[in-house]
């Protein structure tokens, strides 16, 4: 069946170099690579990003009483200035 993908220039570079210098095909590596991701076992785990929280999550928000504009004045105020 033809299909067509997009892949970054980059890396088509790079696979057509590969699948060159080991004497295959562009078409028979995108195969290679496709079967090898399909019979890898499915992960039951999902990813889970630690929890870096700080303080007691029941203390009042700090930041509550300001408005984005002081917040970005405060994070983008130079040492030194006014």
């Amino acid at each position: 069946m033809k299909t067509t993908i997009e892949i970054h220039d980059e890396l088509l570079a790079r696979a057509k170099r590969y699948a060159r210098e080991t004497g295959g095909t562009l078409r028979s590596l995108v195969e290679e690579g496709l079967r090898f991701v399909l019979s890898a076992p499915a992960s039951s785990q999902s990813y889970r990003l630690p929890d870096l929280s700080v303080g007691d999550p029941t203390d009042d928000d700090p930041l509550e009483a300001y408005s984005w504009q002081d917040l970005s004045e405060m994070i983008y105020e130079h040492p030194g200035e006014p």
